[in-house]
């Protein structure tokens, strides 16, 4: 049997996107063999040993199709920015449905990006880890469908779920939101660069992000009894990946300079505490991009 033909094979969902195209790479670079799940043809990133796989991971039978076989899934669709319906739709029940057909397949382990909005981060909540109070009720549709997807997937039994929460994902790209996509808005609308200069900016960047989901996928994070050391063989495990703490002044002070524009400051009350990420570290997760570096690189690519 060939090296490649003995790789694990990992699916990813949203393989041409901004967060799935760096999940590929990472997983590349790791061995795997991918099957890269897109709705429109010729769109996956063009890297040895990735398989284009195009149709709709929300129709049952495509979702069996893709996860024969496969060691893990990891999935990055959410269409933020949608209404809470389509939110609803996407995000949670289709989820759930390529969830379900990895647990009846017995793929060993489903990776979802989640994301740190699942929890309340409103002013005096304090900082933040696994076991903190989620979004309310009232939040906006994004952190309560993210959240509704988390609840969803922990009751898929059958493979070992990862739920991965990472702040805002820096890192250049067309539809990078914080790169690319919210300093378009900052730059056409003065009421979009009006914030707290103190409050919380937590991020972490995208090759970062990938790394951590690629080496939870393939096994190299191995299951432990005590999630504060691996995920749970068999069970749903939350974990926080947040880099170098920084302030709405750091983000808006950055784009801003950038593009020749003026922040606007407010007062008012403001979260300020972290993003608590000891669980990602007990589990050998370092970042390697340093704040300095992710700014200079959002600076450079307005510039550019």
């Amino acid at each position: 049997m060939s090296e490649r033909a003995a790789a694990p094979v990992v699916v990813v969902t949203g393989a041409n996107g901004f967060v799935g195209s760096h999940v590929c790479a990472a997983l590349v670079e790791r061995g795997a063999q991918v099957r890269a799940v897109v709705r429109r043809a010729a769109t996956t990133p063009d890297l040895p040993g990735v398989e284009e796989v195009v149709g709709e991971f929300s129709d049952p039978d495509v979702a069996r199709r893709v996860v024969e076989g496969a060691a893990a899934v990891v999935t990055t669709v959410h269409p933020m920015g949608s209404d809470r319906e389509t939110q609803q739709r996407i995000g949670v029940e289709n989820t759930t449905t390529i969830a379900r057909a990895a647990a009846e397949a017995g793929v060993d382990r489903f990776v979802h990006v989640s994301t740190a909005s699942v929890y309340d981060r409103s002013a005096g909540a304090g900082d933040v880890d696994e076991a903190s109070a989620l979004a309310p009720d009232d939040g906006d549709d994004y952190s309560v469908t993210k959240r509704d997807t988390d609840a969803a997937l922990a009751s898929v039994d059958g493979t070992t779920r990862v739920l991965v929460r990472p702040p805002a994902i820096l890192g250049p790209g067309e539809t990078s939101i914080w790169n690319t996509l919210r300093p378009a808005d900052l730059r056409d609308d003065e009421t979009q660069r009006r914030d707290v200069p103190d409050r919380t900016f937590a991020w972490v960047h995208v090759v970062d992000l990938a790394s951590f989901l690629a080496d939870v996928a393939v096994g190299l994070v191995a299951a432990h009894d005590d999630p504060e050391a691996g995920p749970v063989a068999g069970g749903c495990t939350p974990v926080n990946l947040a880099a170098a703490p920084a302030t709405q002044r750091d983000y808006y002070g950055t784009v801003c300079a950038a593009l020749g524009v003026d922040p606007v400051w407010d007062d008012g009350p403001a979260w300020t505490g972290r993003i608590v990420s000891d669980r990602a570290h007990g589990w050998s997760w370092r970042p390697t991009v340093d704040r300095d570096r992710a700014f200079t690189e959002i600076a450079a690519g307005l510039r550019g």
